[in-house]
């Protein structure tokens, strides 16, 4: 007999899709959503099943497609109203009772300023923007469906995601990639492929209620991504900006990615998933990516 499990993703783009086709080649049949006719060309040319969705175009007669599924991710970020999946699908998931696993991918922007300290799971959330506010209220939205209706729900909270064409690299290549020091500010990041295997991993092994922090092992100011990646290409890093006169004429997105300082302790997705992390650090990461290329 062939592969029954069927996974169902909610805004199947970059980090989603390198999940998919790992699946896919496992067997599994592999739906989800995207916002434009070319995505859904795109996606349907990989074999996926794909249908358009937003809070104005929820899928028609979601309620029978959902009868195939084992398992749902869902990556849509939330919007000034809500959660788009809860509002206009989530009761149709409240009866799906048959779902094997439910994912809902957040970020660690809902722990908020730290000081830099380190943060787990089991820390309070204290978000100070206005995006990360709203994934703490969608988190919740997702909890409520699990606590009324036994949803099987697991929760990740993603850092900066990083990947094949999505990098460091691409940003020195084009042009953008800036040297901004500010002193003992570090970011977490997380290469896409063992966003993967975490997600497997779970699927593997799920755990209702269960909350992941999702990065490597080794948080880094983005300067010495910088002067990696220039010294990986061969050419010389961009000159030294101070954050303090950079920030004046940062637009807000942009400042928002600067205000908190945190590290993100991922003990929890080595020790309950016995996840082994194929990237632990940048360098390892950008290495891998920049060899892919050729």
């Amino acid at each position: 007999m062939g592969n029954k499990n069927h996974l169902f993703v909610f805004g199947l783009g970059y980090s989603a899709r390198f999940l998919c086709r790992a699946l896919k080649a496992d067997g599994w049949r592999i739906s989800g959503t995207c916002q434009s006719a070319d995505k859904k060309a795109e996606l349907e040319a990989e074999g996926f099943d794909a249908h358009l969705f937003d809070r104005e175009r929820p899928i028609e007669n979601f309620s029978n497609l959902l009868t195939s599924v084992t398992h749902v991710l869902s990556s849509v970020p939330p919007d000034k109203t809500g959660d788009p999946v809860i509002d206009e699908h989530g009761s149709d998931l409240s009866h799906a009772a048959h779902l094997e696993w439910v994912g809902y991918l957040s970020t660690t922007g809902v722990y908020g300023d730290t000081g830099g300290a380190l943060v787990d799971e089991t820390a309070t959330l204290h978000p100070t923007s206005e995006r990360s506010r709203r994934r703490v209220a969608a988190e919740a939205e997702w909890w409520a469906l699990m606590e009324e209706r036994g949803l099987p729900l697991h929760i990740f909270r993603l850092s900066g995601i990083y990947g094949p064409g999505y990098s460091t690299l691409d940003r020195v290549r084009d042009g953008t990639a800036k040297r901004i020091v500010r002193k003992g500010h570090v970011f977490s990041r997380i290469h896409v492929e063992d966003i993967t295997q975490v997600l497997r991993a779970s699927m593997a092994k799920p755990h209702p209620g269960g909350i992941y922090n999702l990065c490597d092992d080794e948080a880094a100011a983005p300067a010495d991504l910088t002067v990696f990646a220039c010294d990986l290409l061969g050419v010389d890093p961009p000159e030294e900006q101070d954050y303090e006169e950079v920030s004046k004429t940062m637009s807000k997105m942009a400042l928002s990615f600067w205000q908190d300082r945190r590290r993100i302790d991922n003990s929890r997705i080595k020790e309950e998933l016995g996840v082994r992390l194929k990237y632990p650090n940048y360098r390892q990461g950008l290495k891998a990516i920049l060899e892919g290329e050729g």
